[in-house]
C-alpha cells in the first residue's frame, strides 16, 4: 500500500486537510478554528462528535490521522469538508503501490510493514 497520504477538501467557504499514515498505531489530532469549537452541525449533532468519531476510527483502525479544518463559517460545512478530506486521504493511502522490483518500495524504514 502507499501508506502515507494527504488531501484537502473544500465545501464552499470551508476547507479541511487530512494527513494519514497507516502505521498500525492509533493516533488522532483534530484542529478547528477557535470560533467553531462549540458549534453544532445540526440541532442534535455537535461538531465535537465529529472529533469523537474520528478518534474512535483512528484508534480502532490503528492509523494516524491529523485532521484540520482550516476555515469554515458553520459546523455543517466544517464537518462535511473534514469527512471528505479524510475519505480522499484514506483512499490514496490504501492504494496499492507497484511491487518491489517493479519500481515500488516498501514504505517503512524497517523494510516491512507488519503488526
Amino acid at each position: 500500500v502507499i501508506r502515507f497520504a494527504h488531501a484537502y477538501a473544500p465545501l464552499d467557504e470551508a476547507l479541511a486537510r487530512a494527513v494519514v499514515d497507516l502505521s498500525g498505531r492509533g493516533f488522532f489530532a483534530w484542529e478547528v478554528p477557535k470560533e467553531l469549537e462549540q458549534v453544532w452541525v445540526t440541532r442534535d449533532f455537535p461538531l465535537t462528535l465529529v472529533a469523537d468519531f474520528f478518534q474512535a476510527f483512528a484508534d480502532r483502525g490503528r492509523l494516524t490521522l491529523h485532521l484540520t479544518v482550516l476555515s469554515a463559517r458553520n459546523g455543517h460545512h466544517a464537518a462535511e469538508a473534514a469527512f471528505k478530506a479524510a475519505a480522499l486521504a484514506l483512499r490514496q493511502a490504501v492504494s496499492l503501490r507497484p511491487a518491489v522490483g517493479d519500481g515500488g518500495e516498501v514504505p517503512s524504514t524497517k523494510g516491512t510493514l507488519s503488526r
